[in-house]
């Protein structure tokens, strides 16, 4: 199975591309000579003592050992937005970063490239204290790869292999056993670029680079099945677990599939997540099933949840099972769009922006922290580029004549089925008749029977789908579309196809599949139920958290609150608060019986106010039964 991405998917969500229009904006706001600071410094292509730039801070920081891992993310980035718009003015931006780069590599003596110097990674092999230079360079790397394969850059190749030529000689200095130990000192994804550039090139020495990589004191026990990741640094080894998925896909062998199996058996299956999808606290993996005692202020590092989206979407398309696709919609809307670009306002009303928070703090009261432009740097800033630099992407997959419909967001996706082309289009039908925008009342007003049929939000969402089959192909053609039931659904969703209804399924472990002679013209139309949920913790069934559909809510509290509750469903207890606003309906909750009471908002909607995600309910009468 295959994602389609590219120019294939035309995204039309209006708050995604609101945050790819930042993202870009961003990349382009930072100048190539404050990008490239420390790789001319490296190469020696400054010279006197007055070096006159608006140097990055943070981890960009001339001093600092980690110095140049952002460029890296930020080349990804800017191919990954070309790939997704054609965007040449971003393009040429990112194609003279190559070309300088290519300058360093040649002052460098001809391979080496890095803004840190070489001696860094012979300090691994001597045990000295250094910050994981190998993570460091890996994003160079995944930059460098991105900007060819996406981009069309064939400089960024060249100065890839060239610099894989230095980690060849390198790391051939060793036994297997001396490199086991040098594997320990976080080493990013360095496995997965040696596979990528097999796959690239066909050179064996790039497959011998991955066969050294493999990291067996991690991988042999995971396919043993022992819980190897219990308060480990969870981001040092998923992008190495990422890197065996890429081994399974370019070599075949069945071992490196093996591993990226365990590893989400033992990181999810057996140990479980919160409501958003999120894990971790501190940077490490929580113990299986035991979340309670690690609501911190530190909870899921986004550079993990960013990750673990990869890991789930490379195993969806090898399995087909959705899992992994209600574990990407989760964590897109309580990881992704809850810690990056933020809008809204702050506490005193004014209008507010928040560019990055490294952590979602969930013990009671917190606050998110946002980092400045150019003063962190720190690991998430570089996959917070990455993460919003093409948002159509995990929307549609295809198997031959079989396209899934993964997520459900307003787009227009283009297939090729033997030939022949399909267009799918999909919009979501808000069903909120009058679309006033602001206060401003000076357009036409007329009578709009939508109004009245729901004026309350609806308990389902309408998703409306549009078929277009290529002319020249007698306007029909015969292929499956596969609709993902999402597990948060509150009843049976029901599918329709040109009004009449087809089929109905509360079953999120599997697709409701339409096969038939499809037509222009032809519309499917997705009803899922939706709700308020009560998602309680796997080792406290009296504390939980409040999930409308796939969006985890947050109670904007002060202090720490319990709710004190008289019936035995939580979710009675918060009712519908300023339902409507203008043209749309609010996700917006208020408590029934707290004093003082309590407002619920999106957790992506929450910028500067201290909130609680998790509450702990205490009963009057009735007892408390997981719903």
């Amino acid at each position: 199975m295959k994602a389609v991405s590219g120019k294939q998917v035309v995204l039309k969500d209006g708050e995604l591309l609101r945050r790819e229009r930042s993202n870009r904006d961003y990349l382009m706001s930072l100048s190539n000579e404050d990008l490239l600071f420390t790789y001319n410094v490296e190469a020696g292509r400054y010279s006197g003592r007055g070096i006159q730039t608006h140097v990055l801070g943070g981890w960009e920081a001339s001093t600092c050992q980690i110095r140049g891992h952002f460029l890296g993310h930020w080349l990804s980035a800017a191919a990954r937005h070309y790939h997704a718009h054609g965007d040449m003015e971003l393009k040429a931006k990112a194609d003279a970063v190559v070309a300088e780069l290519a300058v360093c590599q040649r002052e460098n003596g001809g391979r080496w490239v890095a803004a840190i110097p070489e001696k860094y990674l012979y300090w691994i092999a001597e045990g000295k204290q250094i910050w994981a230079p190998q993570y460091n360079i890996h994003k160079l790397f995944m930059g460098l790869l991105d900007m060819y394969q996406l981009a069309g850059n064939s400089q960024a190749l060249d100065i890839a292999e060239r610099l894989a030529d230095w980690f060849y000689e390198w790391s051939g200095r060793y036994t297997q056993d001396k490199f086991d130990d040098i594997l320990d000192m976080e080493t990013g994804g360095m496995l997965e670029i040696w596979c990528e550039l097999y796959a690239v090139t066909q050179d064996g020495k790039y497959r011998e680079l991955a066969q050294r990589y493999y990291r067996r004191r991690l991988f042999d026990p995971l396919l043993e099945g022992r819980d190897v990741l219990t308060n480990m640094h969870a981001n040092t080894t998923i992008p190495e677990v990422l890197g065996c998925a890429r081994g399974y896909e370019v070599f075949g062998e069945e071992r490196w599939l093996a591993v990226v199996r365990a590893y989400w058996k033992c990181a999810v299956t057996d140990r479980g997540y919160y409501a958003t999808g999120g894990q971790t606290q501190g940077e490490v993996w929580t113990p299986m099933m035991r979340l309670k005692e690690r609501l911190g202020d530190k909870n899921q590092e986004h550079c993990t949840v960013y990750n673990m989206m990869r890991l789930a979407e490379f195993l969806f398309r090898h399995t087909g099972e959705p899992e992994y696709l209600q574990y990407m919609e989760y964590n897109r809307y309580n990881g992704i769009m809850a810690q990056t670009y933020w809008t809204g306002e702050d506490v005193e009303g004014n209008p507010g922006k928040g560019l990055l928070t490294y952590f979602l703090p969930m013990k009671a009261a917190s606050r998110k922290q946002w980092a400045g432009e150019r003063d962190s740097f720190f690991c998430c800033h570089g996959t917070m580029v990455q993460a919003n630099a093409a948002w159509n992407r995990g929307i549609y997959f295809q198997e031959n004549a079989q396209i899934y419909i993964a997520q459900y967001i307003d787009s227009t996706a283009e297939f090729d089925l033997g030939g022949a082309a399909v267009r799918v289009s999909q919009r979501q039908d808000h069903m909120n008749g009058m679309l006033q925008k602001s206060s401003v009342n000076d357009g036409f007003q007329s009578v709009v029977d939508a109004e009245a049929a729901s004026p309350s939000r609806p308990d389902f969402r309408k998703h409306i789908f549009t078929v277009e089959v290529e002319r020249g192909t007698a306007n029909d053609l015969s292929f499956s579309l596969r609709f993902r039931i999402p597990e948060w659904i509150t009843r049976k969703a029901s599918v329709y196809v040109n009004g009449e209804l087809c089929q109905s399924s509360d079953d999120s472990s599997a697709f409701v599949t339409i096969d038939r002679v499809w037509r222009t013209g032809d519309t499917v139309t997705v009803l899922l139920p939706i709700g308020l949920q009560f998602i309680t913790l796997p080792d406290d069934r009296t504390m939980g958290a409040f999930r409308y559909g796939p969006e985890v809510l947050a109670g904007i509290c002060e202090k720490e609150r319990v709710l004190t509750i008289s019936d035995g469903d939580p979710v009675k207890e918060l009712s519908v608060s300023c339902g409507r606003q203008w043209g749309s309906f609010l996700t917006r909750y208020w408590t029934e019986n707290q004093d003082p009471g309590i407002e619920f908002v999106r957790l992506n909607e929450i910028g500067y106010e201290p909130y609680q995600i998790y509450f702990k309910i205490r009963m009057h009468n009735a007892p408390f039964e997981r719903k």
